[in-house]
């Protein structure tokens, strides 16, 4: 009760705030990288938009990997689903105790009820104090898009103002056709904006406004 409870003050917090994002993407087999620089937001209902700021590297990463990855999170984020890591979605079983950043944290294994995008397999951490999520990693049930065969992910937070926002995802995908990403998502400054408030719909930018 004490994690639904912060989760829903991590949700209603993060509404309305844009970050700065960095997402490395490397193609190993074809040995291929890039790198977008991105402000990501979210309205105040709640829908995810990415205005692209800039981007260094091999454009067919930008292209087939990086921007399919952000509109699958995009998508997801639009469907009428409730996606929440709660005992709705999720069964819960406690693992123990694991030692984060030199404060023990709780540790529970979950999987999903029902084999639905966006919903994964794996592990959430605790912050024992706060029951603020610390880490949630796993795969995915069943992939976003029809590129990504399988999707492995570690998703990092921090804490600000005493409440969890994202700091760091690493993600390993193994796609139908460049063999396997590896991704990393870097996220930055933390801001509540008025701009962010208005919701525009979920969508991805090019900086200019296209969608």
């Amino acid at each position: 009760s004490r994690y639904l409870a912060a989760t829903q003050e991590q949700k209603n917090a993060l509404r309305g705030v844009s970050m700065e994002v960095d997402i490395d993407a490397e193609l190993p087999r074809l040995k291929k990288k890039g790198k977008l620089h991105a402000l990501r937001m979210i309205s105040s209902v709640g829908k995810i938009t990415y205005r692209m700021l800039g981007f260094s590297g091999d454009a067919s990463v930008k292209k087939d990997v990086i921007a399919r990855y952000l509109t699958a999170e995009v998508q997801s984020q639009g469907t009428k689903d409730d996606l929440s890591i709660t005992p709705a979605n999720y069964k819960f079983k406690f693992k123990g105790t694991e030692v984060e950043n030199g404060k023990n944290v709780y540790v529970f294994r979950i999987s999903p009820r029902k084999k639905r995008v966006g919903l994964f397999k794996g592990e959430l951490w605790l912050d024992p104090d706060t029951c603020m999520p610390v880490r949630e990693s796993g795969r995915f049930v069943k992939s976003p898009s029809i590129f990504f065969k399988t999707l492995d992910f570690v998703r990092e937070y921090a804490t600000n103002n005493g409440i969890s926002v994202p700091r760091r995802i690493e993600s390993k995908v193994a796609t139908r056709i460049v063999g396997t990403v590896e991704l990393e998502i870097n996220f930055m400054n933390p801001l509540k904006t008025p701009d962010a408030d208005k919701d525009n719909g979920a969508g991805v930018s090019d900086g200019a406004g296209t969608r």
